[in-house]
């Protein structure tokens, strides 16, 4: 019965494929109308996508790709996420297996990228690693898809703590872009993915608190306009060094151009994982958010960061554990706004952290490894810090919020603030904390 109904769905996502007059998909997420490119005749789609660098990809292949990722959506259920994987799957095993033509291997890598973005998306970090490498054999491939795949890959490690093996593959994109550069010039595709590949490059810089260095590859974002990732990772840096003015400005353009386009219908903007359109949005308007409140604007923090709780409710669901990454930033929007009014609002945060902490998964704090093995680190120490200051100040509570206070001092690995100063953001010298809600990071 399984397998009939995946035939049903494979046929039912080719008949959308390859109907030119069908505007919608089965689903949400890219349900709301099959893109302009995709739509038109064949020969003006091939147009579109004819530059070197950029994927020349198998319109048909580009809408399965789009049902598919509808259908994963409409329900956000284990099924629905199972059955989207299975099309694309047959979307990917009917491509040819013989030789290395580039619009084939680029349609294999568009498919690829999509489904490790499912499988991220479902919380697999390790089988979304292992599809994004299997874009490494299609040798073929354009540079886009290379570049996409890489700064998945690049995302998902820094996710999971996995930093040097982040600064290998960041290395690698650039000597890719570099070798390209001279087979093809400057031309404006180059542009655009050579600033992607410096400014993850970047991201790992500042990941590791290294702002001078980052500072040496967010340069090509002042020079050249950078779009989605790149944008969003060059406003954090700003950021982090309380140029708020400019943060504010890219971290809006970054939320305006996210609005507007889809990852697999934008040959500029494709991407995958914890790098996808979709995370971009939530990651600026998160970012935006905390600016707000760093700069006393609670009331503008809390409409913009409950956009975002709603923004990762709609896309992931209501448990995962990046709303519980929004639900921290509005608890440290909370504590940053009562210290700075000497208003007090415990009851609130004492929720929100709870709350927070349960959908990150933190394990209880008597588990055996738990300081070394936690997933998300960053994230849970800097929530059980802000609980456990929530705790100290109430006299029956107070053993309890030292005993949380003492684990997130021990699990806290941020070389550029402590703790207490990620938590205690005072004037007129204070260090701001960017929680980076793409990879579950403290910057």
């Amino acid at each position: 019965m399984f397998r009939l109904a995946l035939r049903k769905l494979t046929r039912a996502a080719t008949a959308i494929a390859t109907s030119t007059g069908s505007r919608t998909a089965v689903g949400g997420g890219f349900s709301r109308g099959t893109p302009s490119a995709l739509s038109a005749p064949l020969s003006t789609g091939i147009r579109l996508y004819c530059a070197k660098n950029i994927p020349n990809a198998n319109p048909v292949a580009l809408q399965m790709i789009n049902y598919a990722l509808g259908l994963a959506r409409s329900q956000k259920s284990d099924e629905s996420y199972a059955q989207a994987l299975l099309v694309l799957e047959q979307c990917l095993s009917s491509q040819s297996q013989e030789g290395h033509d580039t619009t084939i291997e680029n349609s294999k890598g568009m498919v690829l990228l999509a489904i490790s973005t499912l499988l991220s998306e479902c919380g697999n970090t390790d089988e979304a690693i292992h599809t994004l490498l299997r874009i490494q054999d299609l040798t073929s491939s354009s540079v886009g898809i290379r570049v996409a795949a890489v700064e998945s890959l690049v995302g998902l490690n820094l996710e999971l703590g996995l930093v040097d093996t982040s600064s290998v593959l960041a290395d690698n994109c650039l000597k890719l872009l570099e070798k390209e550069s001279q087979e093809v010039g400057d031309d404006f595709s180059f542009k655009v993915f050579n600033a992607r590949a410096k400014a993850i490059k970047g991201l790992v810089e500042l990941v590791q608190c290294d702002l001078e260095s980052a500072k040496t590859f967010f340069q090509v974002c002042e020079e050249e306009s950078c779009i989605g990732n790149a944008a969003l990772s060059y406003g954090e840096f700003l950021h982090t060094k309380r140029d708020f003015n400019s943060a504010k400005e890219v971290y809006r353009r970054v939320i305006s151009g996210s609005s507007e386009k889809k990852d697999f219908s934008d040959p500029f903007a494709l991407a995958a994982c914890n790098m996808a359109s979709e995370e971009v949005l939530l990651g600026a308007t998160c970012a935006l958010g905390q600016l707000e409140s760093h700069l006393g604007n609670f009331g503008d923090a809390e409409e913009i960061l409950t956009k975002a709780l709603k923004q990762a409710e709609e896309h992931f669901g209501s448990y995962h554990p990046k709303v519980g990454i929004v639900l921290m930033c509005i608890a440290l929007m909370f504590r940053h706004k009562a210290t700075s009014e000497h208003s007090s609002s415990l009851l609130i945060q004492e929720g929100l952290y709870r709350r927070a902490l349960d959908l990150l998964k933190a394990l209880p704090l008597e588990t055996d490894g738990a300081k070394e093995n936690v997933d998300k680190r960053d994230i849970v120490a800097l929530a059980r810090g802000g609980y456990a200051e929530t705790l100290r100040v109430q006299q029956s509570r107070r053993d309890e919020g030292e005993r949380m206070r003492s684990w997130a001092q021990a699990a806290w690995r941020n070389r550029r603030l402590s703790l207490a100063e990620a938590l205690d953001i005072t004037e007129p010298c204070f260090k701001v904390p960017v929680i980076d809600a793409r990879i579950c990071r403290v910057l």
